[in-house]
């Protein structure tokens, strides 16, 4: 707890580069998506995956999958400290072998500040390898009051097109995240926070220009 602690205070939740405050990413090349699959009834192997996109037309520039050993256990709210390791291996093996495809931001399937203690898988693997992060999950996490109640369905209900979205306000009073319609064909959101130096508008903007089906193309390989 006193780790998380420490590395959540190298959080950056505002935008640090220059394509992101561009309205159409201007100078954005490749986008990341990292994701750890589970072997079904095995909780000690998975699938760690590394793919790096151009953008912005999302073709497979790197992908990286293999199998691991998660070694760590579970413990609720410190499940980053089980995935992160495997996750950064793929990110500095992707640095030595192909240093000029080192995505520029990385969209990490799971959660940012979206997060009991405000400090989730995406903001873990921002912070260890320094890059831009963002939090894709499929799910609400259950944090700060926010739960899937009749007024949450309501305000999913209203999302009618594409790219619309409402944020996600804790009884904190602190806005997590936003929950974001990314394609016309599916009515299920997705849940999009900051992970690490960027800001949540860029953040949803990005999520949905990488959407050609609900889940984000990075992610979706």
């Amino acid at each position: 707890r006193r780790e998380q602690a420490r590395l959540k205070g190298r959080v950056l939740e505002e935008d640090t580069e220059e394509w992101q405050k561009d309205p159409h990413f201007s100078g954005l090349l490749r986008v990341g998506g990292v994701d750890l699959s589970y072997i079904k009834g095995d909780e000690s192997r998975a699938c760690a995956s590394l793919v790096v996109l151009s953008y912005p037309a999302l073709e497979v520039l790197y992908q990286d999958c293999r199998m691991v050993a998660v070694s760590a256990p579970y413990v609720a709210g410190f499940l980053a400290f089980r995935e992160v390791p495997v996750l950064v291996e793929a990110v500095q093996r992707l640095q030595q072998e192909e240093p000029q495809l080192q995505p520029q931001v990385l969209l990490v399937d799971g959660n940012g500040l979206l997060h009991p203690r405000g400090f989730g898988i995406a903001c873990h693997l921002g912070v260890l390898t320094d890059l831009p992060c963002i939090g894709v999950a499929k799910n609400l996490l259950h944090v700060d009051g926010l739960v899937r109640d009749e007024l949450h369905r309501e305000q999913v209900c209203s999302l009618q097109r594409s790219g619309e979205a409402f944020p996600l306000t804790g009884t904190s009073g602190k806005v997590l995240g936003m929950v974001l319609r990314s394609c016309n064909n599916s009515s299920k959101p997705l849940y999009v926070s900051v992970g690490h130096r960027v800001s949540l508008d860029t953040a949803v903007r990005l999520v949905r220009a990488c959407c050609r089906f609900r889940v984000p193309e990075p992610i979706r390989q």
